[in-house]
């Protein structure tokens, strides 16, 4: 048994869909109650909290919670139900120094069989545009031409599937997308899948720091500002690790928004 948290996210859905068709038993943690909770394929059995759904898994896949909080409890108690191995999707900004390891201490200090993975930036974060392209065909975005190797969630859930199934220890997975690309050039990808120009439209750092204190804490929103106008070598160089684990290459973000035109139709 595999208990999977965050099971309806943009890496917890494909994730149970890959473990799933893999012949595993999936629970999946989402606190949206069965039957409506979409996309969950047939005998995956869905919880509420994720340590309700911990007897008889052998492994659990968390996320990284808001603030990057320790997990220590969760993790004692995934221990004393008799897990034995938890994949941690946490961030690459653990690595640059732009977010804090507190939650990977927790996994490395539990006892229990552990692999890292540390994504970069989402190719799934180009759904915020989604509105200003179904009305006006625009991406509104700040730092334009700076490009950062933006990652397809299927690819983590992916490398995550595999992590989960394998049993080894100790790995640290650093995953981005095979290229640098801006957010112009997102633009011009989505445009392209839709089969109709959009625009991008520049947009100024506090315009952008003010939508994002809509929906994220300001300490959070100045990070990613940086990360998005002045990234480091290391948040633009293009990770082997993707291609390592699953053996082809990772997907371009043009694949990503191929897949996902409902979004912005």
């Amino acid at each position: 048994m595999i208990t999977v948290m965050g099971a309806t996210g943009n890496v917890g859905r494909p994730l149970v869909r890959a473990l799933a068709a893999a012949g595993e038993q999936v629970t999946a943690v989402s606190r949206q109650k069965t039957p409506d909770v979409p996309d969950v394929p047939d005998g995956v059995r869905v919880a509420p909290v994720v340590e309700s759904a911990l007897d008889g898994a052998e492994a659990l896949f968390l996320m990284v919670p808001g603030g990057f909080a320790p997990l220590d409890g969760l993790l004692a108690a995934a221990r004393a139900a008799g897990v034995e191995r938890v994949v941690l999707l946490s961030s690459q900004g653990v690595a640059t120094g732009r977010h804090p390891s507190v939650p990977e201490d927790s996994v490395r200090a539990s006892g229990l069989k552990w692999t890292m993975l540390r994504p970069g930036g989402f190719a799934s974060n180009a759904v915020q545009w989604a509105g200003s392209v179904r009305s006006s065909r625009q991406v509104v975005a700040p730092f334009g031409d700076v490009a950062l190797p933006v990652v397809d969630p299927e690819d983590i859930a992916a490398v995550a599937a595999v992590a989960l199934r394998s049993g080894g220890s100790g790995e640290v997975y650093e995953l981005t997308g095979p290229s640098p690309i801006t957010p112009r050039q997102q633009a011009a990808a989505i445009g392209d899948a839709l089969g109709e120009p959009v625009a991008f439209v520049p947009q100024t750092r506090a315009e952008a720091r003010a939508a994002m204190l809509g929906f994220m804490p300001e300490p959070v929103a100045d990070v990613t500002l940086d990360i998005l106008g002045a990234p480091s070598p290391a948040e633009q160089r293009v990770s082997p690790d993707v291609e390592r684990v699953l053996g082809r290459p990772p997907r371009p973000f043009s694949a990503w928004a191929a897949r996902n035109t409902v979004a912005f139709k």
